[in-house]
């Protein structure tokens, strides 16, 4: 495959949807190989990173992509981010992108990247995900959040950026992972209509006192008790911390699929179904955690045991640390990078900033031109286990905006 010598060239599989959005803003070609080359039995990309570039290529103007035959080499040339601009193959004010039944990743993998492209887009980001691979609760197997985490936890940190207008996510119809047969036919629209030439320099260095704690219940195609057992069983590890916890229960039918038999054609299967939790903590100051968890695709675990694990791992998220969650940190340092050419200062917990996720994304930065971190102790005494991280943003921002 022929590529320009000016590509920037990575291997593997791993952080390719960061990889391609960083390369969409920025403008560069980039050149993956080796995309699980060594893999026996499906070597190349996975269906659900097939569908993330056809998303790719849905909400921009001008991308190409090519792939090697047996998929393992990927070349990505970006344009320009338009959104649902008109003459896009919009209807009804947004674009379509339907994911097949193959794909066994979360919704999130698919919209938090989404959502950072939408502030550096021409036109308003609407989008309405379909399909039988449309998964709204969390995979934990797989490091995916739920949809419910997603809007709680991901989208009001955009606020922090001046990022705050028309900002709205909609679950329409709810699903749980079916494992590796796909997902449960969900249904979400994303509207993201708050677009900025840059974004605004954060300074976030006090992570509070938790003050609050919200999260949702969801039980699909399954009965509505479930939901009562494992807020109780969250609520009796939280309250003795929190007192205001406040949990919402969500009860909804499972979708029905076309299943055609030898006798009956007309024969439909329910899917996606299962029940979860989200829960997502919120400091004084604004900081924000979540956690997940949801019922394994072949059942057996009790909806107490999940509402328990689901409560430690809000416990253990608050603990790394910081201002930032391992599960926001991705998007919050992307920001930092693109924004204003002036110094961000972000305190994060050094559990965060050892994570593989966020080494891997420092390194990606460099690699596509950005600033280098600048770190530190937050406290000269060393009472505390954090870091202030310093980012001297970049000042790309919206090319759309710029010449549109």
């Amino acid at each position: 495959m022929a590529t320009s010598q000016l590509a920037l060239r990575f291997t593997g599989h791993q952080q390719l949807a960061h990889r391609l959005v960083l390369a969409t803003l920025t403008g560069q070609t980039v050149h993956i190989s080796q995309i699980r080359s060594s893999s026996p039995t499906k070597p190349g990309l996975a269906p659900y990173e097939i569908s993330f570039l056809r998303l790719l290529e849905t909400v921009t103007n001008g991308s190409q992509i090519e792939i090697s035959y047996t998929g393992t080499v990927l070349v990505y040339r970006p344009g320009l981010v338009t959104g649902a601009a008109p003459g896009q193959g919009v209807s009804n004010g947004s674009l379509h992108h339907e994911i097949p039944n193959t794909c066994t990743r979360g919704l999130s993998y698919f919209l938090i990247p989404l959502c950072l492209l939408a502030p550096f887009s021409k036109a308003p980001m609407n989008v309405l995900f379909s399909g039988q691979g449309v998964i709204t609760s969390a995979t934990p197997s797989l490091g995916d959040m739920s949809v419910d985490s997603v809007r709680a936890a991901i989208l009001p940190l955009y606020a922090k950026f001046g990022i705050d207008r028309n900002i709205d996510l909609r679950i329409i119809q709810r699903s749980n992972s079916a494992g590796p047969r796909g997902g449960g036919a969900g249904e979400v629209q994303l509207s993201f209509a708050h677009q900025v030439r840059l974004p605004k320099t954060l300074h976030m260095m006090n992570p509070g006192r938790i003050k609050r704690i919200r999260g949702v219940a969801y039980s699909t195609g399954v009965s509505g008790s479930n939901n009562a057992r494992m807020i109780d069983a969250a609520r009796g590890v939280l309250n003795p911390f929190v007192a205001d916890t406040y949990v919402y229960s969500d009860v909804s039918s499972a979708a029905l699929v076309a299943a055609p038999e030898k006798g009956n054609p007309g024969a439909k299967r329910k899917v996606g179904i299962g029940f979860g939790l989200s829960l997502v903590a919120e400091s004084s100051t604004g900081a924000l955690f979540s956690a997940d968890m949801a019922s394994p695709v072949g059942g057996g675990q009790p909806a107490e045991e999940i509402g328990l694990n689901c409560a430690y791992q809000l416990l253990e998220s608050v603990e790394r640390g910081g201002c930032v969650s391992l599960e926001g940190a991705t998007t919050i340092v992307t920001l930092m990078a693109m924004g204003s050419e002036d110094v961000g200062r972000l305190q994060i917990g050094k559990e965060v900033m050892a994570s593989e996720k966020m080494v891997q994304l420092a390194r990606d930065l460099h690699a596509f031109g950005l600033s280098g971190w600048g770190v530190r102790d937050a406290s000269k005494e060393g009472e505390n286990e954090d870091l202030i991280v310093s980012i001297v943003g970049k000042g790309i921002g919206n090319v759309g905006r710029k010449i549109g």
